[in-house]
């Protein structure tokens, strides 16, 4: 088979995917540095397994149209109109603040004005595919930065609309008034339509295709609508993940929302790894061989311009100071559509010579470096907490009670404790919520728990009750541990991650424990029983017994549980004497209460 057939081409995007992207994640460099690194070697600069890069680059651009369709569907209206201060105002703000400093640069390194500002403004926008794709994987989306990065990012989108349009004005072949009259109207016509498309006919569509219970066909029609909207965005050359926005704005709110995200969910999971697959084909190493210092400026002059734009702008966009350097480094990279305006400038001869390619390749450069940069700043901030780290507060005031560690299974016991009238003294590491659970009432103090000196400062001597609340698996066995060894006479209780640390707590000799999730299961076990239909009292009958044998099944494997093979066994035969158990009971109150009984 030739390479240039879609077979062979799929099976070597997917096995560059599967060899590459593991080992970036496993070095902790994130699957965006992986994707990048897999198009570089099998591209046309690397071992030249694909050629035709800029065909796949086009198709692999529905990725970030299918990810702004998806985040659309979480995004109602009403949260969107509420956003419209961080989206234009701080948009603006920093399109503007980032080719303010970004265009002298390009004017002293040879441009002239007009294509320093279309470039400038071209790389103020940021690519949407890498920073959505890192905030999730640093589960940053829903944080103020996140919010913030996504408000801007998504006023770039709509700003690259009068951007591409901005071109021909400064060019010296302008076009008619006309044409780019008619170019703006088409443009809106088009949004107007996806708005009215989406707020009127949608609905009655999926709804149909909903009732004939075929679920390939409502994702079939999914794709559909998406790429429907995307080619119609694509033809009056508006952004054509700005209408997959906007079209999934408007069904935020509807019914169908998670039916069509977790059907759009795999394709833009698979589009996305190859739109950046296809950014690291289109990396031209012999055009960096021929301008390797200019290059090297560019980039590294482009990063440190904006990326200082971004973080001086930070605290005027509300950006908390201690995420300042991420928020810059996250948007602090070049865009995919600064790739589009690159070739619209050309061809309108505001960038002469080789400078498209070589914008080009500082932006696909950026994106590439941003990953490394996070890892960087990241590496700076630990360095730095650590060198700044907040001495151990002293500990003046002593109780009967000690909370160690205050996170939500601490909380509740110190809250109970506090309504009762009883104070606790609470010790947790992290500085913010001490801080907020202070401006509450509570007595909190800054410390690792499970240091000898703090305890003993905390009045462990003296106090009668050391609830061992910490989250940490092993801090916790180490709290244990220190406890058993200097402060003999207080009672421990803990909470129990999992049964393993059940199991490492019994050994330690703590009697009162409790496994963090049990009960609550519990609950809502009873709960499920009693809406199918199962009596109040049979229900609860039933959540004892089990709660019965399994505690006795948990006690009666606690001295085999190195012993892996008697541990199985005796699990298994625990389960089969429930089930035993539970037929025998309900066949004996059935004789008991009758039919009706569990109605009582």
């Amino acid at each position: 088979m030739h390479s240039d057939e879609p077979l062979v081409q799929a099976l070597i995007y997917l096995s560059a995917a599967v060899v590459f992207v593991p080992i970036a994640s496993k070095l902790k460099l994130g699957s965006v540095l992986g994707y990048l690194i897999a198009g570089c070697v099998i591209g046309p600069f690397g071992l030249k397994l694909v050629r035709n890069v800029q065909s796949i680059l086009q198709f692999s651009e529905f990725g970030v149209v299918f990810m702004l369709f998806v985040i659309g569907l979480e995004l109602e209206p009403k949260r969107l109109w509420s956003m419209r201060r961080a989206v234009f105002g701080g948009g603006a703000l920093q399109m503007g603040a980032v080719a303010l400093a970004l265009a002298p640069a390009l004017m002293l390194v040879g441009l002239s004005w007009q294509g320093a500002l279309v470039a400038s403004l071209a790389m103020a926008l940021s690519s949407t595919a890498i920073a959505v794709q890192t905030m999730n994987e640093r589960r940053a989306l829903d944080s103020p930065t996140g919010r913030t990065s996504f408000a801007i990012l998504l006023f770039q989108d709509i700003a690259a609309i009068p951007l591409i349009a901005l071109v021909p004005l400064l060019s010296a072949q302008q076009t008619a008034g006309g044409n780019r009259l008619l170019s703006s109207a088409k443009a809106v016509g088009a949004i107007v339509a996806v708005i009215v498309l989406g707020r009127f006919v949608l609905q009655p569509i999926l709804r149909t295709i909903a009732r004939t219970h075929l679920r390939e066909v409502f994702t079939a029609f999914a794709l559909l609508l998406v790429i429907a909207i995307a080619s119609l965005m694509h033809m009056v050359e508006v952004s054509m993940g700005l209408g997959a926005f906007l079209a999934g704005v408007l069904l935020a709110s509807s019914e169908y929302r998670h039916a069509l995200e977790t059907d759009i969910e795999p394709f833009k999971g698979l589009l996305m790894g190859l739109f950046f697959i296809a950014v690291g084909m289109s990396i031209d190493f012999s055009l960096f061989k021929q301008h390797a210092a200019l290059i090297v400026a560019l980039v590294a002059g482009f990063a440190a311009l904006k990326g200082a734009a971004l973080a001086s702008i930070a605290s005027r966009l509300g950006v908390d100071k201690r995420e300042r350097l991420v928020f810059a480094a996250l948007l602090s990279q070049g865009g995919e559509f600064a790739f589009v305006v690159f070739g619209v400038a050309q061809k309108a001869r505001l960038l002469p010579g080789a400078w498209d390619g070589l914008l080009t390749l500082t932006v696909a450069l950026s994106m590439a470096a941003t990953p490394l940069l996070l890892l960087a700043i990241d590496a700076l901030n630990q360095r730095t907490q650590s060198r700044e780290s907040r001495a151990p507060d002293v500990v003046d005031e002593h109780s009967e009670v000690i909370i160690a560690g205050f996170g939500r299974f601490g909380q509740i016991v110190g809250r109970v404790l506090l309504a009762s009238g009883i104070k606790a003294t609470v010790l947790d590491h992290d500085p913010d919520q001490i801080d907020v659970m202070r401006r509450f009432g509570f007595r909190v103090f800054y410390g690792d728990a499970t240091r000898t000196d703090l305890l003993e400062s905390a009045g462990a001597a003296k106090a009668k009750v050391i609830v061992n609340a910490i989250d940490d698996v092993e801090a916790n066995l180490a709290l244990v541990d220190h406890v058993r060894a200097h402060f003999p006479q207080v009672k421990v209780m803990c909470r129990a991650r999992n049964v393993t640390h059940y199991y490492e707590l019994k050994r330690r000799g703590v009697v009162v424990l409790e496994r963090e999730l049990f009960e609550g299961s519990l609950v809502v076990s009873r709960a499920v029983l009693e809406a199918l239909g199962v009596g109040p009292y049979e229900a609860r009958e039933r959540i004892d017994r089990f709660r019965r044998l399994n505690i006795m099944l948990l006690e009666r494997l606690a001295p085999h549980f190195d012993d892996e093979g008697k541990r199985v066994a005796m699990a298994k035969s625990g389960r089969d004497e429930l089930e035993q158990q539970i037929q025998r009971e309900i066949s004996q109150l059935d004789e008991q209460h009758g039919k009706g009984w569990h109605e009582d």
